[in-house]
């Protein structure tokens, strides 16, 4: 078992933080009492990181007396620091931090520069009942960061309206780390593990299992078509009240506005807070009418292929490459005869056009069209060069738009194109805009021709290539090459594989959490260039 090396004052902190600034620093605050979510916590903050560097783990332990309302439990909140000690060390954490109020708060609370969170994600569920609440959360949270500096905080989501909540705090005050939520973690009774628990009686357990009993209920409700949040609500709070829970609230709320919806739609969030003695609990369940999908776009050369096939597999969706599909017309287009720029005489092909994307060996797609096996040969300069003139034409765009919307209805995919955020999937969950420099995609595009065996102009006529056929995808009339608004940017210039998988990931993550799509499967510590 490691040895926890404790800190308790900021000094100490200092001191421990200078000596191995080598290896990223992955924070997890807690309240103690710690609990099998806590732990689950701490050995996720364990994993190597892109690169296979294994990073440092802190844990701290400070119940925040800002974020407790005047009533609240803040002067019984249970309290074991030796059990805490035992559960971290068993983790693998590296230090434990025990702060002082003063050290947290060193001129007191009248003195404190306090962080407010924005209204909107306040107003409802736990926001609405506990006024200040996350005021207080929010405060310390940024004093702890400040002082810990770590490169990643780890945060559950069982709290899932604190976990949007400091997200957003975090991206708007520029702060430089990430924020990672982790899978709630349930007991074997089914109750969301909480330091709470310890209130209860074992009679009030047992009625306590009705509030994710009556969750599951109205999600299976939900799965079986219907939608109405006040049906969904109403069906919550009759079991509640069956099981003489008092509830606090029951809301349907959009996951990441956190306001109300009146219809579940694709993605929406069932949450509830009840009273069970001296107990408040909190419990939620994702719905969701399809399984998400994942839109990449960007420019030629920026690497969607290679990474979205990875992390299409780390996620367990399907991956649509649709830029294969409109290079596998252009081949046919000029296996025809036909003129790439008649979009008369190309309409005729697209009647009955037969075109399929395989699973191939390697993780490799197999791209079919009218019978044809054209993987490799898609990938020519030829093909290449008269892509953005096919796709621009009104009939190919909406013929295989139809198609890929065709094969999106169930969801559970990776698209990567040029318009697949903007035109193809708009309402996709994650939306990403993967580029590089015209410099770097030249050089990658290079490197493939020359593995696949293709002659390789000069650098710089590659370069013209790239920059004209990114002018034609921008200035196209129908679906131009543009970042969808909702879209995250990710430059890959000087990133392996592996980062930028990772960046992907965690785009992924902050819009589909764990509770409704299962963890991915263990990544490689691959760190391949992107080429």
């Amino acid at each position: 078992m490691k040895r926890v090396r404790l800190i308790t004052s900021r000094a100490e902190l200092l001191l421990w933080r200078r000596e191995h600034p080598e290896r990223p620093l992955h924070f997890v605050p807690t309240m103690g009492a710690l609990h099998q979510g806590h732990r689950s916590l701490l050995v996720r903050a364990s994993r190597p990181v892109a690169g296979g560097r294994s990073p440092r783990v802190l844990l701290s332990v400070f119940v925040n007396p800002l974020q407790f309302g005047p009533g609240e439990d803040f002067d019984r909140y249970p309290r074991d620091p030796t059990a805490d000690g035992a559960l971290a060390a068993a983790a693998g954490v590296d230090a434990l931090f025990l702060p002082s109020l003063a050290t947290i708060y060193p001129g007191g609370e009248a003195a404190l520069t306090r962080v407010s969170p924005p209204p909107q994600l306040t107003a409802h569920l736990c926001g609405r009942s506990r006024p200040g609440h996350f005021d207080g959360v929010a405060t310390v949270v940024c004093r702890l960061l400040a002082l810990v500096r770590p490169d990643r905080l780890l945060l559950g989501e069982k709290d899932w309206q604190q976990l949007v909540i400091l997200r957003q705090v975090v991206a708007d005050l520029g702060l430089p780390l990430s924020v990672h939520g982790c899978a709630s973690v349930r007991e074997s009774d089914g109750l969301a593990a909480s330091s709470r628990l310890r209130y209860l009686s074992g009679e009030e357990r047992g009625r306590a299992r009705a509030l994710g009993e009556a969750l599951d209920a109205a999600q299976a409700l939900g799965q079986a078509g219907e939608d109405r949040s006040h049906q969904l609500i109403a069906a919550v709070a009759a079991r509640l009240g069956s099981a003489a829970l008092s509830a606090d609230y029951v809301e349907v709320v959009d996951p990441h506005r956190l306001v109300p919806v009146e219809r579940t739609g694709s993605f929406s969030l069932l949450a509830a807070a009840v009273h069970c003695g001296a107990s408040r609990l909190i419990d939620h369940r994702f719905l969701m009418s399809r399984a998400p999908i994942v839109a990449i776009d960007g420019p030629a050369g920026a690497g969607k292929s290679t990474v979205t096939r990875a992390l299409a597999h780390r996620l367990g969706l399907l991956y649509l490459d649709t830029g294969a599909m409109y290079r596998a017309l252009t081949w046919w287009v000029r296996e025809q005869g036909v003129d790439p720029t008649d979009a008369a005489a190309i309409a005729p092909l697209l009647q009955d056009l037969d075109l399929r994307l395989l699973g191939g060996v390697d993780g490799e797609q197999q791209v079919l069209i009218n019978g044809h096996d054209v993987s490799a040969a898609i990938r020519s300069l030829e093909v290449t060069g008269l892509v953005s003139t096919v796709a621009a034409h009104a009939c190919v765009r909406e013929a295989l738009t139809t198609q890929q919307r065709a094969m999106g209805q169930r969801g559970g995919l990776v698209a990567e194109g040029r318009d697949i955020g903007t035109a193809v999937f708009p309402d996709a969950e994650c939306k990403v805009f993967l580029t590089a420099t015209v410099a770097e995609r030249a050089r990658r595009r290079a490197l493939d021709l020359e593995q696949r065996g293709f002659p390789v102009p000069p650098l710089a006529e590659l370069e013209a290539t790239i920059a004209e056929r990114d002018r034609l995808d921008s200035t196209r009339e129908v679906a131009p090459l543009l970042q969808a608004e909702d879209a995250a940017e990710v430059i890959t210039d000087g990133l392996t594989i592996e980062q930028v998988i990772a960046a992907l990931e965690d785009h992924f993550r902050a819009r589909v959490p764990e509770d409704a799509w299962p963890g991915p499967v263990a990544a490689g510590e691959g760190s391949d260039p992107l080429a």
